[in-house]
């Protein structure tokens, strides 16, 4: 057989139309669980601070947020959320990796620097699947990740996760940044 026919057997197999695919199958239990167990929103007047450079998205959040009771602050680039967070004190921020100017990741690695900052819990968001690789693969202090497009549950099953039993965000105790032990660091400074 030449090289000729080959390619017509190997590209006449691949133009058969194939069996067509079962459909998948649906958690009916996951959906009923959603349905039937109630949710836990944080405390009313919970501050919550979005920083996202769609309008879009700041719409949607603040409008799913607001109407459990939150107090939202936005912002539409990194540098100004940085001063929203240090100055208003948010219990909760969503951030946006992809971001014009300063992007998320240098926002989040601002947000742990800073002492006043530091301990509040952060929801990263994303549509850029790059951004979402990278977020996995670096771990430098957010407390949860939501991708783009998110349902209204989602964002709450994402904050339900870092209620305490006051209904307020905080962050989990496995999330603290990892610190070098000391026997590491005296070897550092030998």
């Amino acid at each position: 057989m030449g090289l000729f026919d080959q390619f017509r057997s190997i590209f006449a197999k691949a133009s058969t139309p194939a069996t067509p695919a079962p459909a998948p199958e649906v958690k009916v239990a996951a959906l009923e669980d959603r349905r039937t167990r109630s949710r836990v929103n944080p405390r009313e007047g919970t501050r919550i601070l979005l920083i996202d450079d769609s309008p879009t998205i700041v719409t949607a959040l603040k409008r799913i947020l607001r109407s459990a009771g939150c107090v939202t602050l936005e912002a539409l680039d990194a540098e100004s959320g940085l001063e929203l967070a240090q100055n208003q004190h948010p219990e909760l921020i969503f951030l946006d990796i992809v971001l014009p100017g300063m992007n998320g990741f240098a926002a989040l690695r601002a947000l742990r620097k800073d002492p006043m900052t530091k301990d509040i819990p952060v929801i990263m968001i994303s549509g850029n699947e790059q951004a979402t690789e990278q977020f996995f693969g670096t771990r430098i202090g957010a407390d949860d990740f939501m991708k783009k497009p998110f349902s209204r549950f989602e964002v709450f099953a994402r904050i339900e996760r870092l209620l305490d039993e006051n209904q307020i965000p905080r962050r989990p105790k496995t999330a603290s940044i990892p610190q070098p032990s000391q026997p590491a660091v005296a070897m550092q400074q030998a």
